[in-house]
């Protein structure tokens, strides 16, 4: 039993290419249209206009009919309180100028490895904590209220250690993490449904988001605390060993990857004070390995990797105290 629990973190800005070409990301910010609106047939409107956003975010298939859909969402919009979360939202992300930024150094990297992939568009509004994040090929939008803060007046309704991860820092890693767990750019083998594919197919999500966001803090990117990082990385041989001990890496069972890559606010099973999802922070630490004794792989070439057993045992990795 111990504690992941120091008091700093280390991140080090990995290495990036000697050149990449900016690219522009066009932002439609839309977050006043849905608290201005004055009538229902506005709202009938706007959502016409906006089917994504009517079907993936504000998830109209939820409701039993049109009727109930619009007649719910007109309160939600026109309740007084909305006006105060636009206000919020104003003065945390301003003019999106920082977001845009974020979003142009991101897919600059990305558009270097993968330029066959579409840049999207991007879309940003309130919608009342229903959704967080919703991309497709070619759009990404963001619920920017979800992203507030702990200073915020109103943020969702969650556990604790769930909400610290919605801040404002976290919207690109996010979506940079989502396009490196999809299956189009992280190759896995859908017959193997072990704890070990599943942390290494994270593993390389997390590398492949860093080199998006080659300065952006580990603690940012896995959503721990700088003290959670440090103590991962100073207890690595016991929490290696309470994996093996208890034979996970190649289980297949539900529970077991609920315990050590569900989300959860602690590992008891590995520590009382072991961070949650686990599993998914030492599979990012065995590609990591990996790609140490591999210096000639490219980054494109490990996102094909599709054995990770394989990748695991060519990784060498060595979960020693450091």
């Amino acid at each position: 039993m111990f504690s992941c629990s120091t008091e700093s973190e280390t991140s080090e800005c990995v290495e990036t290419p000697d050149s990449v070409e900016p690219v522009s990301v066009e932002i439609e910010s839309l977050e006043h249209i849905l608290p201005s609106i004055q009538s229902k047939s506005e709202l009938v409107e706007f959502l016409t206009q906006y089917p994504l956003i009517r079907d993936q975010v504000l998830h109209r298939e939820s409701y039993p009919d049109d009727s109930t859909f619009i007649n719910t969402l007109y309160q939600r919009f026109t309740n007084p309180h909305i006006d105060s979360l636009l206000l919020e939202t104003q003065r945390v992300f301003g003019d999106q100028s920082i977001l845009q930024k974020e979003f142009e150094d991101a897919f600059a990297n990305l558009h270097h490895y993968y330029p066959e992939v579409p840049l999207p568009k991007v879309q940003t509004l309130i919608t009342g904590f229903d959704t967080d994040l919703f991309i497709s090929d070619t759009l990404i939008i963001v619920g920017l209220d979800y992203y507030l803060g702990p200073g915020a007046k109103y943020r969702p309704n969650m556990y604790e250690y769930i909400l610290q991860q919605y801040i404002p820092q976290n919207i690109v890693p996010s979506v940079m993490l989502l396009y490196g767990i999809d299956g189009r750019i992280n190759a896995t083998n859908m017959n193997d449904r072990t704890v070990l594919a599943d942390m290494i197919a994270y593993g390389k999500s997390f590398y492949f988001a860093k080199r998006m966001l080659p300065c952006t803090p580990d603690s940012i990117l896995i959503n721990y605390t700088r003290k959670d990082i440090e103590g991962s990385k100073k207890n690595q041989d016991l929490i290696w060993f309470r994996l093996v001990e208890d034979k996970v890496l190649y289980s297949t069972a539900n529970q077991v990857k609920q315990h050590y890559l569900g989300e959860r606010p602690k590992t008891v099973e590995v520590g009382p004070e072991c961070p949650g999802r686990i599993g998914q922070w030492v599979g990012w630490q065995i590609v990591n390995s990996y790609m140490k004794s591999h210096k000639e792989t490219t980054l494109q070439e490990l996102m094909k990797v599709e054995d990770a057993d394989k990748l695991f045992k060519e990784s060498k990795y060595k979960a020693n105290r450091r």
